[in-house]
């Protein structure tokens, strides 16, 4: 049975999925359920304990919260039941995670920085002054926009992402110029949405944030590519890294210029 595209929790009405969901449950030692298509108290208990006991795709324990979203499903019915998207939703962002790929290892000269021959680059392209503070210059934002800008003058067309190197003002402003954004409550749902090409972001408060690539996704488990960060997903972190995701930690949302 194939992810139906939204969490499934208590008071579900698809009798059928709730139904598959307690045999599954049942046989994986998380039961006896009666599979009676009604997620009612007992289901949810269910849930909870197969999630104590089982990691997801990545390897990660899953989160003990009795919904069965895509990570959940993806261990309870396998991975390839949930969406596994590597196509990006545009030739021209496919070009654009390219060019992102290709700036994988650099890293910041000397180290913690938020400066060197690349970053200064791409600092310079999304329009921030050099002569700040190193603590001014976070440059996630910078590195997706240059990513794009170069993309767009080697196909000699319009860059069509906002020049900007905050990432809260790229998720304020950017329907602004025709992108569009989808909100994290959704991709958690139904991670269908979420297409390589697209930039996550962040919310971390105070006006900061984090950004970056989605390059593909499979699971519920997103794989990225970013600027100014490392192994520890962090948003002051010293070079361009692939990195995996859950959906679930993008607390904010995505940005697509597919339609550009």
């Amino acid at each position: 049975m194939r992810y139906p595209g939204h969490a499934i929790i208590e008071g579900e009405h698809d009798q059928t999925i709730v139904g598959a969901i307690q045999k599954q449950l049942s046989g994986r030692g998380c039961g006896p359920l009666e599979p009676n298509g009604v997620f009612g108290p007992e289901t949810t208990a269910s849930v909870k304990l197969f999630q104590t006991r089982n990691v997801d795709s990545a390897g990660v324990p899953l989160k003990q919260d009795g919904r069965v979203g895509p990570l959940t499903w993806a261990a309870l019915f396998g991975a390839d039941t949930v969406p596994i998207v590597t196509e990006p939703a545009s030739p021209f962002l496919g070009a654009v995670i390219s060019k992102a790929n290709s700036q994988v290892g650099v890293m910041e000269q000397p180290k913690n920085s938020n400066s060197g021959p690349e970053v200064n680059a791409y600092l310079q392209r999304a329009g921030v002054s050099l002569s700040l503070p190193a603590d001014k210059k976070s440059w996630c934002c910078a590195f997706v926009y240059w990513c794009f800008d170069e993309t767009a003058i080697a196909e000699q067309r319009p860059n069509p992402m906002l020049k900007t190197a905050s990432c809260m003002d790229h998720w304020d402003r950017s329907i602004n110029v025709g992108a569009q954004r989808i909100a994290a409550n959704l991709a958690v749902n139904d991670p269908g949405l979420v297409k390589p090409g697209m930039i996550f972001v962040v919310d971390h408060g105070g006006g900061r944030g984090h950004t970056g690539f989605i390059e593909r996704l499979s699971g519920g488990l997103l794989f990225t590519i970013e600027g100014n960060t490392d192994a520890s997903r962090t948003r002051e972190g010293g070079g361009v890294y692939r990195l995996t995701r859950k959906i679930a930690d993008i607390n904010t949302g995505f940005i697509s210029y597919a339609s550009k």
